[in-house]
């Protein structure tokens, strides 16, 4: 891999170590582009504060550090500063407005919550139920509407143990929505060593059919994870399968 664009760091509140751990690590990885994309902060308008995401008062000194060791480390890797975003429709406005004023290359696309983070379903659970697995890709389908994401993280999330022609009929209308965007969809490293139910095998068959691009992403969430030879090579492996085409480097 030359280029990942998918990382975290402490102030999601959920991984380990600092941006210049990450960034020697990949240096050491012989990466050439390494982008950071913490979760958003989202401006919640009812009091909830999140656990899993940086607090809006947090964006400054994120989106600072990382510029700060982007003009250090620029002649030995390019640093991208973007953000993990969930699609919520009654907060994503103000979401927006918010990151407005700071230089924020991208945003990747990552549901995993129906509805809102905090009155909907996480995904990721196992589930029979069709109006999860729709409202997941109804919202994810939305979000591409707004032409404001570089590709779509883990889009095979979702832990549907339902019927199998439900899961195709509605994953494959998401894969030709993204197919119709232009956006890619990536194959999540995180999902393989952490043994999750993602990588999911059905969606890569679809997305191969259906003739979607791919990306790779680490999903890092600490130092020792910034290089993963052992999923790179699954991944490799998942392309030529399912004839995918390979983006290597994005932006």
């Amino acid at each position: 891999m030359i280029a990942n664009y998918h990382s975290h760091t402490t102030r999601c509140h959920h991984a380990k170590g600092t941006m210049r751990d990450y960034v020697e690590e990949a240096i050491r990885g012989g990466y050439k582009i390494w982008g950071f994309s913490d979760h958003t902060p989202y401006p919640f308008d009812n009091g909830y504060v999140s656990p899993i995401r940086m607090l809006p008062e947090e964006l400054d000194s994120y989106v600072s550090e990382a510029l700060e060791l982007k003009r250090e480390y620029k002649n030995e890797i390019e640093i991208k500063v973007g953000l993990e975003v969930e699609y919520y429709p009654k907060h994503f406005d103000a979401l927006m407005n918010l990151c407005e004023d700071y230089p924020i290359e991208y945003f990747l696309l990552a549901q995993h919550h129906t509805q809102n983070e905090y009155d909907g379903h996480y995904t990721g659970f196992p589930h029979e139920e069709e109006e999860i697995l729709a409202q997941y890709c109804a919202q994810i389908k939305e979000a591409l509407d707004t032409g404001k994401f570089l590709y779509l993280a883990h889009p095979d999330l979702p832990h549907f143990l339902g019927d199998e022609q439900i899961y195709d009929r509605h994953m494959r209308d998401l894969c030709e929505s993204l197919k119709a965007h232009h956006i890619p969809a990536e194959i999540n490293f995180l999902g393989m060593w952490d043994h999750r139910n993602y990588p999911d095998e059905r969606f890569w068959q679809i997305a191969g059919e259906v003739g979607i691009d791919v990306v790779f992403g680490t999903d890092t969430h600490s130092p020792d994870k910034v290089t993963l030879p052992e999923c790179e090579f699954r991944a490799r492996e998942m392309v030529t399968k399912y004839q995918l085409r390979l983006i290597e480097q994005i932006c």
